[in-house]
């Protein structure tokens, strides 16, 4: 076998696993904009089949990590190459997350769209329309292989936590105003907080990035939350 074609070979197979990471990206996007649309629309057969194409990710999850595993095995890739095949665990690992949340938003959405609505829930198209463009810029920054688009990106995750301890806020005063509101608003709150941790993968998927393409890790930190906030919101993580 002749050099040249080990090198296209190997090239095809770098590229298929970019495709497969792009494609599982373009995947969860669609699934965590269904989620939304099912809340805002008080769509319940959109939100069983959000649930239903969860398996589509996991399966592409599942496949990108053979073909990671498979370079690593037969290939023995060096210096960048190296570093994006290895980032590639973490990058799917990353958007499976993101694809479970949206599944957890969606099967929140089922018993709240038969519940009369909320006056706080306004802020969720917000939250998950921000999450989305942050989620379809990463992917750009992936695609493109640009690390200063990563970092904006992963700056942009600042809103959604600000917005997400605001509506937290917010509802907790909703419900002490009116017991009758406590069940709406618990699904309300999960609902935010799954927003909230698609929002912390995708800024997970931009260290990532930045890693792969700069060599290093990204410098920057940001206190997300304050102490207060922090313990306050954690009460209610849901897995």
């Amino acid at each position: 076998m002749s050099r040249n074609h080990i090198v296209k070979s190997y090239d095809e197979e770098i590229k298929k696993l970019n495709n497969s990471i792009i494609e599982l990206g373009g995947l969860v996007e669609e699934q965590v904009e269904r989620a939304i649309k099912a809340i805002v629309e008080r769509d319940t057969n959109l939100a069983y089949k959000t649930i239903d194409d969860d398996d589509k990710i996991d399966d592409l999850n599942y496949e990108i990590d053979n073909q990671a595993v498979r370079l690593l095995a037969l290939r023995q890739p060096m210096a960048q190459d190296l570093r994006n095949i290895v980032a590639t665990f973490k990058l799917s690992s990353d958007l499976e997350r993101i694809g479970d949340h949206a599944t957890g938003i969606a099967r929140r959405s089922i018993p709240l769209s038969e519940d009369k609505p909320i006056q706080p829930i306004h802020v969720i198209p917000r939250m998950g329309k921000l999450t989305m463009t942050m989620m379809k810029n990463c992917i750009d920054a992936y695609i493109e292989q640009n690390s200063e688009k990563a970092e904006r990106v992963w700056n942009a995750d600042k809103e959604v936590d600000e917005m997400y301890v605001s509506l937290f806020r917010e509802l907790l005063t909703y419900m002490m105003e009116d017991a009758h509101h406590i069940s709406a608003c618990s699904h309300v709150l999960f609902i935010a907080k799954n927003i909230e941790r698609i929002g912390d993968h995708v800024t997970n998927i931009c260290e990532t990035i930045y890693y792969m393409v700069e060599g290093e890790r990204m410098q920057q930190q940001r206190i997300r939350q304050t102490k207060s906030d922090r313990l306050l919101t954690d009460s209610i993580t849901e897995k």
